[in-house]
């Protein structure tokens, strides 16, 4: 799928980096069936490219408010985990791709919204966003979009969110972890580009790995996180960036990356 065949989105190629920008904006950017799956098709022939970096960003003045209701509330049950089970297939693909993902927030990220956040590698809000679990406060609780939230903020303060359904604001956000940078909005695309910049130096196969990587040993039990680390650390010191970058310290010389 080109970027033309986009409805919902634009999906632009800007050097060494993918701008995905989600572009539903009098719907909020609800994340309806269609959306859902145009993000993943996104998501995935970025992730095919030797891009380096992908940038999640949206038009309008919400980043996103979850769901559309308008989509669920047609579904049967059997309907609904199809749904949720597209939104979950997403979320795994954005950790999953080998580039570095940064979420580029304004405005509102409510619910899946504010899964989405919580689901790439690094994020950065303007001043203007907030983030909500709002389901705990309606009708719909909001269960997997808590899922990466809790990895992100911690029990506590993901039961505070949850529960309540209140929202935080952006320097709470950065605070409890869930978001890395808060800026004023009109610096936000600056500090976008600075962030991921200095998150896809080196070499782009040892990025990928050690992405990867870090994702497969988060929330494992010490041992087996440093069983899975100790391997794949051995294995990647005989990569050619590895023996490069090992080569240049060495000799005292910058790097030339080979990949």
């Amino acid at each position: 799928m080109t970027a033309v065949d986009y409805q919902h989105l634009l999906v632009a190629r800007d050097g060494d980096t993918v701008r995905i920008t989600m572009n539903r904006p009098d719907r909020r950017n609800t994340l309806s069936a269609e959306h859902l799956t145009e993000l993943l098709s996104a998501f995935r022939e970025a992730g095919d490219s030797d891009a380096t970096g992908i940038v999640l960003g949206a038009n309008g003045p919400v980043f996103c408010a979850g769901h559309d209701f308008a989509d669920v509330a047609a579904r049967f049950m059997l309907e609904v985990r199809e749904l949720l089970t597209l939104c979950t297939e997403l979320m795994s693909t954005m950790e999953a791709v080998p580039q570095v993902v940064v979420a580029r927030v304004h405005g509102l990220a409510t619910a899946a919204g504010c899964q989405l956040v919580a689901s790439c590698d690094l994020a950065v809000a303007a001043e203007s966003a907030g983030f909500a679990l709002p389901g705990g406060k309606g009708g719909w609780f909001c269960h997997t979009p808590a899922v990466p939230v809790a990895r992100a903020v911690g029990r506590k303060r993901l039961m505070e969110l949850a529960l309540t359904g209140d929202p935080i604001d952006a320097r709470t956000a950065e605070q409890w972890g869930l978001v890395n940078r808060v800026v004023a909005d009109a610096d936000l695309d600056t500090a976008v580009d600075d962030l991921l910049g200095r998150a896809t130096r080196g070499s782009r196969a040892s990025k990928a790995l050690g992405k990867r990587t870090l994702y497969a040993q988060l929330d494992r039990p010490e041992a087996d996180a440093y069983a899975i680390a100790v391997e794949v650390m051995a294995a990647a010191s005989q990569l050619p960036g590895a023996r490069e970058g090992m080569a240049a310290f060495l000799e005292k010389r910058h790097p030339a990356w080979p990949d």
